[in-house]
């Protein structure tokens, strides 16, 4: 195999692949890159056996051929080599050559008849989805994905498609995000369980260009997206999602309108009496025409009062302010709304058009205080 192609392509292709590579494997074959020479193009594959990615590299093909190569060291090397042309060839040995410059490498590499091949899926059952609204999906609701693996249900997010609509969910036991956005066009029902890590990689690889579309492609097992030049497959969670619906109420005892900036500045301030080790919640007292936070730590005290507009009754609840400050970091409105019922039921952030619903349960601060 000889391939040539610009240093800055290949570490661009190498900071794609290597987001699916194995760090922790007894088999050394998925700690490689496969790299495949053949039919005009350069292909890059990574697979861990539950993520992977193939990425095409601009460049020009001398020799086809294939081989599978370390991927950290190929990816170290890559990193080190000096602006310009990288001519990579392999002999019959496996002993892959990489020149740049005056730069010249001579490492061992491997055959690729060994490197697991990632699992075909037809074509015939997708939705397309632009790339800005995928990344903003990912972004307002991955915070509240589980990273418990003995709830494995809950380390997905839930996608459900009907019609022209998609509804993804995720929860971790203390909060629910939920997002609701409009497609392009109607496509046929379908809802699946996507691991966390998937997404969060995916979020990572695509720009959030509005004008760029991804395919999603769903198989039983599987589910693939297709970027421009790029493959993303990955298995699904198998199992039955929660019914979150049964947990969501539109009923409310009181309604809280509030300056996003100012709720967030407010938290961020009393959070700095907090230590890492600590669980104390924030204590919000909603009455009349404000709503007055309080924190108190080991390290001292704080209370603060915010004007709000406010309908219902007063109420006085406490909350984990981590919970709290990651709705508020991806809301984009500069006014919320909250809605409660009582100091001991979850708390509702939505907006009029429910294209975001976030529950957050109360914490019981009666020794906090």
């Amino acid at each position: 195999m000889k391939i040539v192609c610009k240093n800055d392509e290949l570490i661009s292709a190498i900071n794609i692949a290597l987001r699916a590579v194995s760090s922790k494997t007894t088999m050394a074959v998925l700690e490689c890159f496969l790299i495949e020479a053949k039919e005009g193009r350069i292909l890059i594959t990574s697979n861990n056996m539950e993520l992977g990615i193939k990425t095409e590299l601009p460049g020009r093909i001398e020799e086809e051929g294939q081989v599978a190569v370390n991927a950290k060291l190929f990816s170290d090397i890559a990193r080190k080599l000096p602006v310009g042309s990288v001519n990579i060839s392999v002999d019959a040995n496996y002993s892959m050559l990489i020149t740049c410059g005056k730069a010249k490498f001579n490492i061992a590499a491997q055959s690729g008849n060994d490197f697991p091949v990632l699992p075909e899926i037809k074509k015939d059952n997708f939705i397309t989805i632009s790339e800005f609204a995928l990344k903003e999906i990912i972004r307002q609701t991955i915070f509240a994905v589980s990273d418990n693996e003995a709830t494995k249900i809950m380390t997905g997010e839930y996608f459900e498609i009907s019609g022209n609509k998609l509804t993804v969910t995720a929860l971790d036991g203390h909060r629910i995000a939920i997002r609701n956005i409009e497609l392009k066009k109607v496509f046929d029902d379908r809802d699946v369980i996507i691991p966390g890590k998937t997404l969060n990689e995916i979020s990572k690889i695509i720009e959030g260009d509005a004008e760029k579309d991804i395919l999603v492609y769903f198989s039983q097992n599987n589910i693939m997206f297709e970027l421009e030049n790029t493959i993303v497959l990955s298995r699904l969670i198998e199992g039955k999602y929660l019914n979150v619906k049964q947990m969501i109420s539109t009923d409310y005892s009181t309604k809280v309108k509030i300056n996003k900036k100012e709720l967030t500045d407010c938290i961020d301030r009393a959070t700095l009496l907090v230590k890492e080790s600590d669980k104390k919640p924030i204590i919000i007292n909603i009455e009349d025409n404000s709503i007055r936070l309080s924190m108190n730590t080991s390290i001292g005290s704080m209370d603060e009062e915010i004007d709000i507009e406010k309908d219902g009754n007063n109420l006085l609840i406490g909350f984990n302010p981590k919970f709290v400050m990651d709705v508020l970091k991806v809301i984009d409105e500069d006014d919320i709304t909250l809605y409660l019922t009582n100091s001991k039921a979850p708390c509702f952030i939505r907006d009029e058009n429910a294209s975001y619903n976030y529950l957050i349960l109360p914490v019981n601060f009666s020794s906090a205080r």
